[in-house]
């Protein structure tokens, strides 16, 4: 029987992709790979060799991907507006009033922002386009990273957020909704957590940036990857579950001060030339190349593991 509980959510006909920089054109890839029709606008003079590039990665057809001459020739009739513009509030608010015009009166107008409220983008638009405007934030490149924040404003409809899931998950993504908005949303808040007293530690002198990056990797990373930090400690507390991880670990956890870096010019000195040492500068390809077999290869692996479950 088809009905919205059993049946596969598809992916949109037409989507519009505003913004070439990484975030986009991993977009593209993303969305040609499952055969949407694909507008891409960005400025920039290089547009169509950029995005060709992206489409022969993704072994998609060229042909369903095409490059427009404006915002708004992009968004033409497209189901789906994914905008990957500068993070400026004043410039994202101006431009979803051209896209809400521009698109399907029932499409999606989504943002890639990584921190700006989706209440602020919308300040322009009417409530009709308003209740249609969320945040769909990727982790870095989206096309190989499954999670996708996805953030209502307060006139968004929550018909939109489910709308949204669904959209995402046809494109075999990892949604997670978010109850409501705040700065940085999550993912961003707890790696801005990590990467503070990452670089206090550094400046310290406690680990140089090699020997931190190793210690992450070795560690938080890999167990991360397999279960999130509350339900590892909820694994650490024994058959008590958390309450047990916290009445035996919690008082020595309390016990541990965590520091501001110093985040100015001189203060990042150290940790700058430390990791050119350590890396490079720029950054080889090569590393980003391993990264993403890495993380390919953790994400195939999820993925057996799941069908296992299920099966």
């Amino acid at each position: 029987m088809d009905t919205a509980a059993t049946r596969t959510p598809q992916p949109p006909a037409r989507v519009a992709v505003i913004g070439a920089g990484t975030i986009g054109l991993s977009w593209v890839r993303l969305f040609a790979s499952y055969g949407s029709a694909v507008r891409v606008y960005d400025p920039r003079p290089d547009l169509a060799q950029v995005v060709g590039t992206a489409v022969a990665a993704a072994g998609a057809d060229p042909r369903a991907v095409t490059c427009a001459s404006s915002a708004a020739a992009a968004a033409e009739d497209a189901d789906l507006v994914q905008e990957n513009g500068p993070e400026r509030e004043d410039h994202k608010a101006a431009l979803f009033v051209e896209l809400a015009e521009a698109a399907a009166p029932h499409a999606l107008l989504l943002s890639s922002s990584s921190a700006i409220l989706p209440t602020r983008i919308a300040q322009s638009l009417d409530d009709e386009a308003a209740a249609r405007m969320l945040i769909g934030h990727p982790f870095n490149p989206p096309h190989i990273m499954p999670l996708v924040e996805v953030v209502p404003g307060e006139r968004t409809a929550p018909d939109s957020v489910q709308r949204a899931l669904e959209v995402y998950r046809a494109y075999r993504r990892t949604p997670v909704a978010l109850a409501k908005e705040t700065r940085g949303f999550v993912g961003n808040r707890l790696q801005n957590a990590v990467l503070r007293e990452a670089v206090h530690l550094v400046q310290s002198g406690v680990v140089d940036a090699a020997g931190l990056d190793a210690v992450v990797t070795g560690s938080l990373g890999l167990r991360w990857a397999a279960v999130g930090p509350l339900e590892g400690m909820h694994l650490g507390g024994g058959e008590a579950g958390l309450r047990g991880f916290m009445e035996h670990i919690g008082p020595s956890f309390a016990q541990i001060d965590l520091h501001e870096p110093d985040l100015t010019e001189a203060g990042m000195r150290p940790v700058h030339d430390q990791v050119e040492e350590a890396y490079g500068l720029p950054p080889h390809p090569r590393i980003a190349r391993e990264r993403d077999r890495v993380q390919e290869a953790i994400i195939r692996l999820r993925d057996e593991n799941a069908e296992a479950a299920d099966g």
